[in-house]
């Protein structure tokens, strides 16, 4: 009886200890840390510090965001509760205020760089000893294209150089990063992040053809049936991290989609407020739908499974989302955003 007590123990013991696993992760995006003349941008070391702190505290599995990308291309599970951290442009205040934490607490990172800055030494950037150093401590880098343009809009302007100008933007980047930071780099798969967040179906199937990873700024996890051209990301810049709003997104859960209408971004004066309709795996009690600027969005229900969503007024340039949430279990909440690329 003793023995048979004892492997009972042993066996709860080995249960207890079993990590949950999911199919879905979170993703943060920042951009600069403690520079105020950015407010849209920034985020202050103090709440950057107490979002780092809780992840810690409440157990949080944070991984390399090309990790996470591999893991899902693969349909392979993810610890429960992973989050990446992603920032974009490569800012010097990276390296002066952010790394010291991050390799404090031997988290990784994930830096989109445009190289422009970089090679032209711009005080305001990072410089490449700076990111080899912190290449050794947790930070991988990633194509954020060689000058940061409007590439939607550039296409738009001059269609006949549309390929050969994205391709070039995108291929210089890729050559210098990996040049300079080696390894360091994201390859396995090439990951690229959307100047602006600004992505159109014509970039999307661009960018696949080149053999990247889209990245995007609009919000939402991520998962293995996400659209692995157009990831999203949780902006924490702008007032959006506060603690309140940062610990609901990082607990949301992919709205369970079959099928999105309407996968370009494109918003011109004929078509504007633009028509999204959605197509639920399952019935949803609560779904709510909202502009960037938080205004209700009116929804048309087809049948128990579609939802036929538009702003009441036309949507305001440069650009905006849809942003639909419905409650989950518990804390959590589904959670789909869709781009706007809004046309003059």
């Amino acid at each position: 009886m003793k023995t048979f007590i004892k492997y009972i123990c042993i066996i709860f013991t080995m249960q207890s200890t079993v990590i949950a696993m999911q199919n879905h992760a979170v993703v943060l995006q920042y951009h600069r840390f403690d520079e105020n003349k950015y407010p849209s941008t920034s985020i202050s070391m103090n709440l950057f510090s107490q979002q780092i702190e809780y992840l810690i505290k409440n157990d949080y599995t944070v991984w390399s965001f090309s990790k996470v990308i591999k893991y899902l291309l693969q349909k392979k599970e993810l610890p429960d509760k992973t989050v990446s951290i992603t920032i974009d442009d490569g800012y010097r205040s990276v390296y002066t205020k952010v790394y010291p934490l991050l390799k404090k607490y031997h988290l990784p990172f994930t830096i989109f760089v445009n190289s422009v800055p970089v090679v032209h030494e711009s005080v305001h950037y990072l410089t490449w000893d700076e990111m080899r150093e912190m290449g050794k401590y947790g930070a991988e880098y990633a194509n954020h294209t060689y000058s940061h343009q409007f590439l939607v809009r550039d296409g738009i302007k001059n269609p006949e150089n549309y390929k050969q100008h994205v391709s070039k933007e995108i291929q210089m980047c890729e050559e210098k990063i990996e040049k300079e930071l080696g390894k360091k780099v994201c390859t396995d798969p090439k990951i690229l992040a959307y100047p602006f967040g600004e992505y159109d179906k014509q970039l999307m199937q661009l960018v696949k053809s080149l053999g990247y990873i889209g990245v995007a700024q609009n919000s939402g996890p991520i998962s293995d049936a996400s659209n692995f051209m157009a990831l999203t990301r949780f902006p924490m810049s702008g007032g959006f991290g506060e603690m309140k709003q940062f610990v609901l997104k990082i607990n949301t859960l992919p709205l369970p989609l079959l099928r999105v209408s309407n996968e370009d971004t494109l918003v011109d004066a004929s078509d504007n407020p633009p028509v999204l309709t959605l197509t639920l795996k399952k019935p949803l009690q609560g779904l709510q739908c909202f502009t960037a600027e938080g205004e209700k969005i009116a929804m048309q229900w087809l049948d128990k499974n579609t939802v036929k969503v538009q702003s009441k007024a036309p949507l305001l340039y440069p650009r905006n989302h849809y942003t639909c949430t419905a409650h989950a279990k518990g804390d959590a909440w589904y959670w789909y955003s869709h781009l706007w690329v809004i046309l003059k």
